[in-house]
């Protein structure tokens, strides 16, 4: 290697002598082979061109040597293609793929996006994940590597955070892959900078310098074979396009250096630009079936409006070259003949003159020119062209005039008959006679019949779109018109265009007509998929027909302020953009919406801005779209965008400045991870509705909540999701309003808007059924099933349980079957970002928790509001709520078939303040493993419990049980009134303690052989509490004596059951009530 060598700012700067692909990729080897540690390299390419091919050839070099030298010896060669940057966890997933990492480690990325979705985390601002790079940095350590790696960002990366080792005898080249053109580092910074830019990189390679430079420089014929070798990589990348389609590709890089060059005026080229693939496909270099497919992909690699002539220049050196059939033919302030170069036919010619363009040399030299671009200066008179000047020009495809006047009775392009692309920019008529006294012949205009796009800027020209043309344009796909006509153009496509796949109708100077109808304009478009509407301030609704529009997939509204209310359903639509701030600059020719970049920064009239009329936008039914834009909507009030398939909705970049936004409904939206609310919760935030279902489809059971009169002036949240993560979105809405707030959250998959009761759905059997279906579950089922007739007889009240508590409260939760993910979003607090333990802390007042897996649904902090609390048919869970959470306000606990739950309320440390003395209600039943219900560490924690019922608890002891540093040997009830207790058989005492009772009515036990106690009574009340309880119970009981208010005397005389233990005989009285078979 004898190139140029040197250092600077601890960088190694290292110019290579190949001029090729293969002399380049010999040369970075042989340093390679010299480099003794392990070793960072980034190669610059020629001035940016080849670097993906001489990466790629040298990983095949070195993959297919049978005996490479030591020095030259990897165990693995990873090539990392991130040409299309998207982010770095993506660019660790191809890393992850190189290496063929385990099922396990890979499925940690989608582990990871997913929980970055709910979180609301940018795709592109997604990191790499830490254990991930472990494992890769385990496996590399094995063995000496070498990456390869195309960097489609413009920053360095850092390998060592991905998990590659940069000085562990690994070799890492890699460049910057852009969009052709682009530019080379080397071209536009000097070392210094360069050394700022490449921060993690030692070595700096480069080529020779290209033609456009006047020192040594690469020949025509080699800067040729790069281009070659660029387009042979690209082509390399995308499965749509084979081997045979390397001269397409190339012409395509060469028609977009010609379009660099026309001669267009700076913001005029601009402008052009934005047809993109369409020069492509009308020029005839793209064709067959795959024609849009290969478009799009090439689009992505190149650039049509880079600014940048570095490259371009030279480029354009090699098309003028007397053998090359691409031509650049100027016309500036000297002889315009003399500017034109070459020998064979031209195949696309660009004009730009401040002279007549005229004389049959000029026709013979477009004669053969598929494209031919006409562009002048802007003047306040347009250039005249000769009628004549293109009549004999029967190649042509694709015909741009710009800022020209010619003959709008007799075009000059009449007899072009293979013409597709016909654009016109602010071009006149500069013909005396007035078009509307000539008489109409389709002969005259039958060059229409093959357009495949017309584009008309600027340029008053009724005729060529008059219906009698239109009727002529059977093949057009593409209409656009800016500056002309208003939206009721529309109404002349009823019936025609049939093929019309995208229509542009933007920036309209024509004034609408009150009275015009264009409610059908859109019947009959099956294949329309663009429409841009941008600028008619004019147009008051969209078209009824809009729908009929089954294939549309991208609508513009950018700047129609006159609209009242935009409501749509069209299934295909994926992009829609609203801009109260006015309409783009600029669009782009994919189906795409325009580009950020092209859009006003601010709007162009504040006054004005406050004219947007529109209040309701509803894209309910758009089932594909997830693309949204909406900007300067001051009156917007209702925004539906149910159903919709947007993944993550973005407040600051999809809808901004809409500070009267008052509903937004999100049904059916079963993509839906999160909501990004950003600065609109601090600074706009008026919501009153926000209403939310994430379940696939609609639900047809759930009725669309509206806002109660009473409730007007607050904030009503109603949202349903399977995954408990979405919690996360509805924490800063909730938090930040000021409004009193109305809750209905649900966290479940099921179909049925909340859950009904285990005795509601036993309600739905017949009688006889439901006698034996609770008779199963008795301890007396062997013989009640047999005493008690069919005829549906009542339940006895020791038998009855207290209905659950459904009278929902301001802020209610629901938790059911199919619920997901509910045990990590309880598991820790946060305030700041918000998570389910967040509003189950601030905000829920009454919850229910049913027919889940989880065994963790309560969260471990402070209930500040909650009031009730339901939990049924949860096998797993345990314990209902854990250590650490706080019952402030907490006045009902239900809980019902509780499977694994050991305790309601788990025991925590000794700082704990356990306080139930707002609790009025406590029902448990059929919780088999449950050995306490809730702990006690005050004399007074339970000064307002009214109501204890337990039943079907086999494994419970007590009922209130002592944390372990609670001293008192009495706990005070004096609010307790009843107590229930059936089928409790290992109860020894209801409280671990003594217990006092003073306002006790009613004990009814059943089926608790091993009561010991019961509460202590005040001496001397007039009226003694009832007893129900077995005989034996009864008589085994421990008192303590009058004085202590423990006393049988302080009862009323008990009412004892009919049975005895059931191991024990039946008593006589009862056999005579069993039939004997």
């Amino acid at each position: 290697m004898s190139g140029e060598r040197f250092k600077s700012v601890n960088k190694i700067f290292q110019q290579l002598e190949a001029r090729d692909v293969g002399g380049a990729r010999d040369e970075i080897i042989d340093l390679v082979q010299r480099t003794t540690n392990g070793c960072t390299m980034y190669f610059d390419g020629w001035d940016s061109l080849g670097t993906a091919a001489v990466l790629r050839s040298i990983a095949h070099e070195l993959r297919s040597m049978k005996d490479p030298p030591p020095e030259l010896c990897f165990g693995r060669i990873i090539c990392i293609d991130c040409s299309t940057w998207k982010s770095k966890r993506v660019m660790q997933r191809r890393i992850a793929e190189g290496l063929k990492l385990d099922h396990k480690t890979m499925d940690m990325f989608d582990k990871e996006d997913e929980e970055d979705d709910f979180s609301g985390v940018d795709p592109a601002s997604r990191d790499e994940i830490r254990d991930v790079a472990a494992v890769t940095a385990r496996i590399l350590r094995m063995g000496r590597s070498m990456i390869i790696f195309l960097n489609g960002s413009d920053k360095d990366v850092a390998l060592s955070r991905f998990g590659v080792p940069e000085y562990n005898d690994n070799i890492i080249i890699w460049t910057f892959r852009r969009r052709f053109p682009a530019k080379g580092l080397l071209r536009y910074y000097n070392p210094e900078q360069i050394a700022s830019k490449l921060r993690h990189t030692k070595v700096i390679i480069y080529g020779l310098p290209l033609p456009f430079y006047e020192f040594t420089q690469l020949t025509r014929s080699e800067l040729s074979e790069l281009v070659r070798e660029e387009a042979a990589s690209v082509l390399a990348r995308h499965p749509c396009m084979q081997e045979d389609d390397l001269a397409m590709v190339i012409d395509c890089y060469l028609y977009v250096v010609f379009l660099h060059h026309t001669g267009f005026y700076k913001g005029t080229r601009r402008l052009w630009a934005n047809h993109g693939a369409n020069y492509w496909m009308c020029d005839g270099i793209i064709q067959g079936d795959r024609t849009r497919e290969i478009s799009t992909a090439l689009y992505q690699e190149i650039s049509f409006e880079c600014e940048d002539a570095s490259f371009s220049n030279a480029i354009k050196e090699e098309m003028i070259h007397p053998d090359s059939s691409y031509y650049l033919v100027y016309g500036d302030d000297g002889d315009f003949s003399s500017r034109i170069i070459g020998k064979r036919p031209a195949r696309w010619i660009s004009i730009t003159s401040k002279k007549k363009i005229a004389g049959e040399k000029m026709k013979s030299i477009l004669a053969n020119a598929s494209s031919i671009i006409l562009a002048f200066e802007s003047t306040n008179r347009p250039h005249g062209l000769p009628n004549d000047l293109m009549e004999k020009c029967s190649n042509l495809r694709v015909l741009i005039l710009s800022y020209c006047a010619f003959n709008f009775v007799s075009p000059l392009f009449q007899h072009c008959q293979t013409l597709r692309f016909l654009g016109l920019d602010h071009c006149i008529n500069n013909n005396t006679t007035e078009l509307e006294t000539t008489e109409y012949t389709s002969a005259k205009w039958a060059c229409l019949h093959s357009l495949w796009v017309l584009d008309l800027r600027y340029t008053d020209w009724g005729e060529i779109v008059s219906q009698e043309n239109m009727d002529l344009m059977g093949n057009i796909m593409e209409l656009n018109i800016e500056g002309f006509m208003c939206h009721q153009f529309t109404s002349q496509l009823e019936g025609r265009l049939p093929n019309l796949e995208r229509l542009r109708i933007v920036k309209p100077l024509h004034p609408a007509e009150a009275s015009k109808d264009i409610d059908n304009s859109f019947v009959g478009k099956a294949k329309l998929e663009v429409l841009d509407l941008s600028g008619n301030n004019d147009m008051k609704k969209l078209p009824t027909s809009l729908s009929k529009a089954s294939n549309l997939q991208v609508l513009v509204l950018d700047g129609c302020d006159g609209l009242e209310n935009v409501v749509l359903a069209n299934p295909l639509l994926r992009s829609f953009s609203f801009d109260g701030y006015g309409p783009a600059h600029n669009w782009t020719s994919v189906v795409e919406l325009p580009p950020e970049s092209s859009r006003p920064k601010w709007p162009s009239n504040d006054d004005k801005k406050k004219d947007v009329k529109t209040s309701v936008v509803s894209l309910e039914g758009c089932r594909q779209l997830e693309n949204l834009f909406l900007r300067g909507l001051p009156n917007l009030e209702e925004l539906d965008l149910s159903g919709c398939a947007i993944k993550i909705l973005d407040l600051e970049t999809m809808v901004t400045d809409v500070p009267r936004l008052k509903r937004l409904f999100l049904l059916g939206c079963e993509h839906l991870r999160a909501i990004r609310w950003g600065s609109y919760a601090d600074k706009q935030l008026d919501l009153g509705l926000l209403c939310i279902d994430t379940r696939p489809g609609r639900v047809p059971g759930c009725a669309r909540p509206s806002i109660a009169h009473s409730e007007s002036s607050g904030l009503q949240v109603h949202a349903i999701t399977a995954d408990a993560r979405f919690t996360r979105s509805l924490w800063l809405p909730i938090h930040k309003s000021k409004k009193k707030k109305f809750l209905n959250i649900h966290i479940t998959s099921s179909n049925v808007c909340g859950e009904t009761s285990s005795e509601a759905e036993m309600g739905k059997l017949p009688c006889h059924q439901q006698h034996h279906v609770v008779a199963a579950a008795r301890l007396y089922n062997d013989v009640f099933a047999e005493v008690v007739p069919n005829t549906g007889d009542v339940l006895t009240p020791i038998e009855a349980f207290p209905k659950p508590p459904t009278s929902q409260l301001d802020g209610h939760l629901e938790i059911g079957e199919g619920s997901r993910n509910v045990g990590g979003e309880v598991e820790f607090y946060d305030s700041v970002v918000g998570n389910l333990s967040s509003l189950m802390s601030a905000y829920i007042e009454s919850l229910h928790v049913h027919d889940t897996s989880a065994s963790t649904a309560m969260a471990s902090t402070y209930f500040n509001e909650l009031r009730w609390c339901r939990v049924e048919r949860c096998p797993r869970l345990d314990p209902v709520f854990p250590r650490g959470a706080y019952p402030l306000l907490l006045e009902t606990i239900w809980a019902s078939h509780l499977l694994m739950a050991r305790c309601i309320w788990s025991k925590g440390p000794t700082n704990h303040d356990y306080n139930f003395a707002r609790l009025r209600h406590l029902h448990l039943r059929s919780c088999p493993s449950l050995q306490f219900a809730l702990p006690t560490l005050k004399r007074s924690s339970f000064n307002n419990l009214e109501t204890l019922h337990v039943i079907h608890c086999g494994s419970l002891r007590h009922v209130f049980e002592l944390d372990k540093d609670y001293k008192s040997r009495m706990v005070q009830f004096p609010e307790l009134t009843t107590i229930h207790m059936h089928d409790v058989p290992a109860l020894h005492q209801i409280c671990e303690v003594k217990m006092y009772a003073p306002a006790l009515e009613t004990i009814r036990t059943r089926g608790c052989w091993n009561l010991h106690r019961l509460p202590a009574l005040e001496e001397g009340l007039t009226r003694r509490p009832a007893v129900e309880m077995e005989k034996d119970v009864w008589d085994a009981l421990e008192w303590d004596g009058v004085v202590a208010g423990h006393h049988p005397s302080l009862y009323q005389a008990p009412v004892h059951s009919r049975h005895y233990k059931r191991q024990r005989l039946l008593r006589g009285t009862v056999l005579r009530y069993v039939r004997i078979r």
